[in-house]
């Protein structure tokens, strides 16, 4: 289904910059990131379809970059989710607004993927929106109707990504409806030692592949920040174990061929809380100076 290659997701703001705030990396700051990454990687994965992914497919068109791009949505909640520390909460007017405006996304996306099918590798209805903390909670039946809308829309594979924990509990109806199965480990996450994450991993995809038989699998996102606060081991993020769990879980998906999007390539300032240790400013294998970090500095 998706042919095995070197895969990492790109989200290119630098300092300033941010979807928050609607200041998009430039032409040719895309450009510099992209002559990067396409020397190391056969894909990339955005997670809309909006100004910054269509710089991104753009530059890939007008400089015939070797690169695909995986695009998604981030859909709007449809369902109240007061499990949610930081939202999750949302009025029958702004759910009605939500559920017209995430089949709008889908056809934006769409259209996006057809005048650039020659570069778009696949599409993705959602991101991680059936787990228990998001506050954009689906319902998993809604994900299948969304997927099942979208492939009325395009020629290329439709998934849905999300955790592998929430895969399992979740995913039945969408795995039917779905092309492919997407899905994400973040063993820091569980505040696992580095010595057990890639077995963490590793039975995130076996685990999958039994619940899933015949269903082709990939991972859209697998990481290690080097910096954390007290949501995570603050000890276990550094460089040195983000090279070596990177490392051990690239070679086992390379002899066995299993599409693995690293998460991410570079750092994002504007990610999460403003402690300069909030781990979501810090997953990048390279920094927001576009400097590479141990992991990637030996490639």
């Amino acid at each position: 289904m998706i042919p095995f290659g070197r895969a990492v997701c790109y989200s290119g703001y630098r300092e300033h910059q941010g979807p928050q705030i609607k200041v998009y990396p430039t032409y040719e700051q895309v450009l510099e990131d992209l002559t990067i990454l396409s020397k190391h990687f056969d894909y990339i994965r955005m997670y809309d379809p909006y100004e910054h992914a269509q710089t991104v497919l753009k530059v890939i068109k007008d400089h015939k970059i070797p690169l695909k791009v995986m695009v998604g949505v981030e859909p709007r909640g449809e369902i109240n989710n007061p499990s949610c520390p930081w939202g999750g909460l949302h009025s029958d007017e702004e759910i009605k607004f939500n559920k017209v405006f995430n089949y709008q996304q889908l056809d934006k996306l769409a259209e996006l993927c057809n005048k650039y099918e020659d570069i778009i590798l696949a599409v993705a209805v959602g991101n991680e929106c059936t787990s228990e903390w998001h506050a954009n909670l689906m319902l998993p039946s809604t994900i299948a109707k969304h997927v099942r809308y979208l492939k009325t829309k395009v020629k290329k594979p439709v998934t849905f990504c999300e955790g592998a924990y929430f895969f399992l509990k979740n995913g039945e109806e969408i795995a039917k409806a779905v092309d492919f199965i997407s899905i994400h480990s973040y063993p820091m996450w569980l505040k696992t030692p580095v010595k057990d994450s890639f077995n963490v991993t590793v039975n995130d995809y076996l685990l999958n592949t039994q619940k899933y038989p015949g269903k082709h699998i990939i991972f859209t996102e697998f990481g290690w920040t080097t910096h954390a606060d007290s949501k995570m081991n603050a000890d276990e993020a550094n460089e040195i174990n983000q090279n070596r769990y990177l490392t051990e879980v690239e070679a086992w998906s390379t002899q066995n061929k299993i599409t693995m999007f690293v998460f991410e390539a570079f750092d994002e300032p504007w990610k999460g809380s403003a402690n300069p240790d909030e781990p979501e400013k810090h997953w990048g294998i390279m920094d927001v100076k576009r400097k590479p970090k141990l992991y990637f500095s030996k490639k």
